[in-house]
């Protein structure tokens, strides 16, 4: 049996409140067929689960495999194949590091595609220099930020 300290529980916990709404907002704000890609998606792929059957959904990470019930490449933000993100209307990331984001953003400018990040707590990168549209949106229970030009 495993144990969970209290800290894990709140971080398990902050990870997956809001996923069905940022996949709801999705839904009503892109659409319908149109390719998105989730980069980073680790060992959660809810939101890209909720989107299948209505997008092209594209999960990334740099791990060798991703996970079961998504269509997953292997893909490095540092260094991308940039065909994985061609045609996206949309890239979005769940908790990327600090670091990554600019990445991110710097692919979603060059393809075209809107940014949207939920960040981990307060962090949050300026990317505003790629973009000229930014909002930060509190859709029901989800926060994130949305960028587009």
């Amino acid at each position: 049996m495993a144990l969970y300290t209290a800290t894990s529980i709140i971080w398990v916990l902050m990870s997956i409140i809001g996923y069905e709404d940022i996949a709801g907002f999705i839904k009503m704000n892109y659409p319908h067929g149109s390719r998105i890609v989730e980069v980073g998606v680790g060992g959660h792929p809810e939101i890209a689960g909720l989107l299948q059957g209505d997008f092209e959904v594209i999960c990334t990470d740099v791990a060798g495999s991703g996970p079961e019930g998504v269509r997953y490449v292997r893909d490095d933000v540092f260094k991308p194949d940039m065909s994985v993100y061609e045609g996206a209307s949309l890239i979005y990331s769940i908790r990327p590091p600090v670091d990554m984001q600019d990445a991110i953003a710097a692919i979603a400018k060059k393809v075209g595609a809107d940014l949207l990040i939920r960040p981990f707590a307060s962090e949050g990168a300026d990317l505003k220099k790629y973009f000229r549209s930014f909002k930060c949106v509190n859709y029901k229970s989800a926060v994130f930020f949305l960028y587009d030009d």
